[in-house]
């Protein structure tokens, strides 16, 4: 039998490949967000609101996902939950015919992945102990991170060479249906990923409270939040909001 730091080490590769391709797939999307709501004839206002709630969101949430899986113990069921609407809502962005409905299906790709990362977590950091320490399990944002940079770098080839948004968010349909695979597995091979933790009687959480320098950090970290400019924004292309030129970019040429 495969002995536990095996198994554990397995399920992080795992975890981290099925990272690589929603990266690849989520922010594939972001990278041409902007330009596709700009030919939608959304306003540059449009995009900043837009893209500042769904990071909201996407970050508030987890606060409500962490607490239900945390209650319920459904980690798998939550995670699941939260990947399908993600891979799902960022292929649809194909079928947009306007602005309204783009964003809807933006923001809605965060709440999934405000869904799903909590739980997913927790499952990861019982690998993690297994392993050795926390920060071994957490290494799986390598492979998250080269997936972050895939995804705009393939689309950018898409736009070159087909000039066409519909054919690029289309085509994130592939590496959104390898996450979902890749989901499948892992929930079929590891349906108990706590198992993956040795068990130690003499563990006690003990609360002592949150140090000052938490709060510092909190404040400083809320700085930059409110001076940060989501990429949508950044790649808005206001030369769109001329009429004769949005009339020569459509989202289909």
């Amino acid at each position: 039998m495969i002995d536990k730091k095996k198994r554990a080490l397995r399920f992080v590769l795992l975890v981290g490949v099925m990272s690589l391709f929603a990266d690849f797939t989520y922010e594939g999307a972001r990278g041409i967000a902007g330009p596709l709501l700009a030919a939608l004839g959304a306003s540059g206002a449009v995009v900043g609101i837009a893209s500042g709630l769904g990071e909201f969101l996407g970050y508030a949430l987890r606060i409500v996902s962490g607490r239900l899986a945390d209650k319920t113990r459904q980690f798998w069921p939550i995670t699941i939950a939260g990947y399908i609407v993600q891979m799902c809502a960022v292929p649809l962005l194909a079928l947009a015919g306007s602005w309204p409905m783009a964003t809807g299906l933006l923001i809605l790709e965060r709440i999934g992945k405000a869904t799903r990362n909590p739980p997913r977590d927790v499952m990861l950091s019982h690998a993690g102990k297994e392993m050795g320490g926390y920060g071994w399990a957490f290494g799986h944002e390598a492979l998250d991170q080269f997936g972050a940079l895939l995804g705009p770098l393939a689309m950018a080839g898409i736009l070159a060479l087909r000039h066409d948004y519909r054919l690029a968010f289309a085509a994130l349909a592939i590496p959104a249906a390898i996450t979902l695979a890749l989901l499948v597995a892992a929930r079929v091979l590891y349906p108990r990923p706590e198992e993956l933790e040795a068990k130690h009687e003499d563990e006690r959480l003990e609360g002592k409270g949150v140090p000052r320098r938490f709060w510092i950090y909190l404040v400083g970290a809320g700085f930059a939040a409110a001076g940060f400019a989501d990429f949508p924004l950044i790649a808005y292309p206001s030369w769109l909001q001329i009429p004769s030129a949005r009339g020569r970019c459509k989202t289909d040429t």
